[in-house]
């Protein structure tokens, strides 16, 4: 289980290049319909500051900003929408979906 006390960078720049932001068809359907601002979650992503993902990932993102690597994150934002985050390796793009998704 991920333990909360993670420290979390906050950073005034991104830490890595997030290249095309990419967002999913229910992530565009969730915003058109007012009920999801993606865009915190993506900062959070951006600064290294991965959410609620197991201590693996989070030590394998902080090794992969070293090596481009590809990166992944995991936030709920609500009791009934989650959003998965996954930067591609090469930087090329992020994209931004609901885990139902994959």
């Amino acid at each position: 289980m991920a333990h909360s006390s993670r420290n979390h960078r906050r950073h005034s720049k991104l830490l890595f290049p997030v290249g095309a932001l990419i967002f999913s068809k229910g992530v565009d359907r969730l915003m058109r319909e007012g009920r999801l601002d993606p865009m915190p979650f993506f900062q959070r992503h951006a600064h290294g500051d991965w959410g609620q993902v197991s201590d693996e990932t989070w030590y394998a993102n902080n090794a992969a900003l070293k090596i481009d690597g590809q990166l992944n994150s995991f936030y709920v934002v609500t009791r009934e929408i989650r959003l998965s985050i996954m930067s591609e390796a090469d930087r090329s793009a992020t994209m931004i979906r609901l885990p139902s998704e994959r």
